[in-house]
């Protein structure tokens, strides 16, 4: 079975998916005139900017940290680990490349969510990359596809693969049984996922900004106490992802081609641009500005925040250590970093990380949800019994994930990752004009020093597309300082 999804895995990512997100990455780059990095220095007025008053959504800090919990889950742990183990200490280089790209990717695709946002028959707002596919590209077969691809994947067996992390690092570090793990994260699981969208935002805006810091903190104190070896870490890196020090031996195309396979699929694993999940907590939110671009450039800091920092701090803890230089075997995702930390810091460190594992994980669980049950109201209508039934499946999963082996989960999460992206990335692709056309009127009225708002008349083949009442009648008397 794993060698069956081995082989398909090596396909998709192989031959499609590697060329389509590079492609799709430097696509909006260019024809949203480099937006991650002529935005770069806005994150921090996005982010203190004036509440919006629309009560239809949540706030847009919610927004990002509810994405960031998704996406830092065991993938910016056991994710890294496993990216360092299969591709070298190269792979970290091809990661941070992927998340730079992947910046403009992710822009378009959750401007496009929050373009395309719809009220559901509470007055919440609800979108994701189903909804533009059906608006935008009048293909709701389209949309109907990707929702099921989201819903297998994050609802089913993404819960899984952060169940797995959860178990195996607390087994490693108290030995308490796998199965004990698995009983308490369904309970836990089952006692938030009953708040949804809304619940998962009021957790993951408390959670997410500690324990991140908390794992960076602890990156950071790694690399001080072996400072003297950071120019030889960094020219590890660089000339691992070359394949530099492999060409002397014949093997350079091998070794390439492992350490940037393995660095995209990792690095789209913990931020997923492109992939179409974030999209969906950016259509939830009440964007301020009040203008789809807006949303788009908080989200798009969520990849460079996640990958760039997070993981970097992941893979500094393993190259500090040496580890890759004898690699023990067996010992690799979680364990792979509980026994480089430890061997650098003490035996507390192998607790330290199965509680960081827990808070990524498990946040990562009940987002991952959140937005299978968003892409279940777009199939149909609230239906309790059908909701009730997804949430017992999933719930199965977490049991599964935390008993199952950590190669059969990790192979399951890349395909059904990979026909995801796939999907999303073709509707935005088509959806392009769009993109370009939203990017440019915020940046108008940015030179023109106003607060940029949204005003559909303006565009008249994208206001016919759009949900009544969302966008119309925007006003505000603030200037941009």
């Amino acid at each position: 079975m794993i060698e069956f999804l081995q082989f398909i895995n090596d396909i998709l990512w192989g031959s499609v998916l590697i060329y389509l997100l590079a492609g799709a990455g430097l696509w909006f780059t260019f024809r949203c005139g480099f937006v991650q990095f002529r935005y770069f220095t806005q994150f921090r007025s996005l982010i203190r900017s004036q509440p919006s008053r629309d009560s239809a959504g949540i706030s847009p800090f919610q927004a990002l940290c509810t994405s960031l919990a998704a996406r830092v889950g065991s993938g910016n742990i056991a994710g890294v680990a496993l990216a360092l183990t299969m591709g070298g200490p190269g792979a970290v280089f091809w990661m941070w490349v992927v998340a730079l790209i992947g910046m403009a990717t992710s822009f378009a695709e959750c401007s496009l969510a929050q373009l395309y946002k719809r009220r559901d028959s509470e007055g919440r707002y609800r979108g994701g990359p189903a909804w533009y596919m059906e608006s935008g590209l009048g293909m709701r077969w389209m949309g109907v596809i990707f929702s099921l691809f989201l819903m297998l994947a994050f609802g089913l067996i993404f819960n899984a693969v952060q169940a797995n992390s959860i178990a195996s690092a607390v087994n490693h570090a108290f030995g308490v049984p796998k199965t004990w793990v698995g009983i308490l994260l369904v309970v836990l699981t089952a006692g938030v996922i009953w708040g949804g969208m809304r619940g998962t935002a009021r957790l993951a805006q408390y959670l997410v900004p500690c324990m991140a810091l908390i794992w960076v903190m602890m990156g950071l104190y790694v690399v001080a106490l072996h400072i003297a070896r950071v120019p030889e870490v960094i020219m590890l890196v660089m000339k691992s992802a070359f394949g530099w020090q492999e060409a002397a031996s014949g093997a350079l195309a091998f070794t390439l081609g492992q350490a940037m396979t393995a660095g995209f699929q990792r690095s789209m694993f913990s931020n997923e641009a492109g992939m179409g999940s974030t999209p969906n907590a950016a259509a939830a939110a009440s964007a301020w500005p009040p203008h789809p671009a807006s949303q788009g450039l908080l989200q798009m800091f969520g990849v460079f925040i996640n990958t760039v920092v997070i993981c970097t701090a992941t893979a500094a803890i393993i190259l500090f250590s040496g580890m890759l230089d004898s690699p023990t075997p067996g010992t690799d995702g979680i364990t792979l970093v509980q026994t480089a930390l430890s061997g650098m810091v003490g035996g507390w460190a192998s607790g330290f990380i199965a509680f960081i594992v827990f808070l990524f994980a498990f946040t990562s669980i009940v987002a991952n949800y959140a937005y299978a049950e968003n892409n279940l109201l777009f199939l149909q209508r609230k239906n309790p019994f059908t909701l009730a039934l997804f949430r017992c499946l999933a719930l199965a999963m977490v049991m599964f994930g935390a008993l199952s082996s950590l190669p059969l989960v990790w192979q399951l999460a890349d395909m059904a990752m990979a026909l995801m992206a796939i999907t999303n990335l073709i509707a935005i692709l088509l959806l392009s004009p769009v993109v370009r056309d939203i990017t440019a009127d915020y940046l108008r009225q940015q030179k023109l020093g106003v607060t940029p708002v949204f005003d559909p008349h303006r565009f008249p083949d994208i206001k016919s597309q759009l949900a009544p009442g969302v966008w119309d009648g925007l006003s505000v008397t603030k200037t941009r300082r």
